[in-house]
């Protein structure tokens, strides 16, 4: 005697692997747009500097606003993967958040104590709470692989 699935119980195990699938997909996007904006970051703070070499005058100031929104991008990917099962995907992933994170924290502190840039404490908020969300799924999974 062949049992067949309730319909229901099928409609509802496809709903689920759509909505993965869609949620795969988003942090897919959220992976690649960090890392693009990363890369730009790292082009927008050598472009100041460079035109200074290269022109004589500096064509470019010191990232200011950009670069806050520029540090909220790693918090933002850190926040979309709050579900464990979403931080065991960004495994490989996250060294390069350390170090964007760090990378924006030093630079965002650095100008923001030397030239009393206000905006540039957004950026360092961004990142400290970049460290503080990556601490707190870090622990999150410790305590679940238990």
């Amino acid at each position: 005697m062949v049992t067949r699935e309730p319909r229901e119980a099928r409609e509802l195990r496809e709903a689920r692997r759509e909505a993965q699938e869609v949620r795969d997909r988003r942090l897919n996007i959220g992976v690649l747009a960090f890392r693009w904006i990363f890369v730009l970051a790292l082009l927008r703070m050598f472009a100041t500097p460079a035109t200074k070499d290269f022109f004589d005058e500096e064509l470019l100031p010191w990232a200011t606003w950009e670069w806050a929104l520029c540090s909220l991008t790693p918090g933002l990917l850190i926040w979309f993967a709050r579900a464990p099962k979403d931080w065991r995907r960004l495994e490989g992933e996250r060294s390069l958040l350390r170090i964007a994170l760090a990378f924006y924290f030093l630079y965002a502190l650095a100008f923001a104590l030397a030239q009393d840039v206000l905006v540039l404490w957004v950026a360092v908020a961004a990142a400290l709470a970049g460290f503080a969300g990556m601490w707190h799924l870090n622990r999150k999974e410790h305590q679940s692989a238990r």
